[in-house]
């Protein structure tokens, strides 16, 4: 069965969040939602529609990814993975996500795998589970 995935993090790691996509998708895993398609939403209703999709992304998703550093809607995406128990592989390029002042006590839960390297490591962590 093909494992589903969705990312999430902010608009300033869009070439990475596709960088890692591809990855995952040439390793054989379904992108349930390409947020990085959009443009920056402008209406209310825009967000809406984006804010529903990305929703049921992560509803769908066997697993989630988030790059830090992310966003407000990112913590979100967290949070409602969290809510259904779902894997969730936190990528930091740096140790601050153990330092006090820039951690969250959700990340260091049981189904949150922590990795702390290069996108390339995070790939294959993610590929071995």
């Amino acid at each position: 069965m093909t494992k589903k995935f969705y990312i999430a993090s902010s608009f300033q790691n869009i070439n990475n969040v596709r960088h890692v996509s591809e990855a995952f998708i040439t390793k054989g895993f379904h992108h349930t939602y390409d947020w990085t398609q959009n443009s920056r939403a402008a209406s209310l209703e825009e967000l809406r529609l984006i804010g529903n999709a990305e929703k049921e992304a992560v509803q769908q998703a066997d697993f989630l990814v988030v790059l830090l550093p992310a966003g407000k809607g990112s913590h979100i995406e967290f949070g409602i993975a969290l809510a259904e128990n779902k894997n969730i592989y936190l990528h930091s390029p740096d140790e601050n996500v153990y330092h006090m002042d820039y951690t969250s006590t959700f990340y260091h839960l049981d189904n949150v795998n922590i990795i702390v390297g290069t996108y390339e490591q995070l790939i294959e962590a993610v590929s071995l589970k």
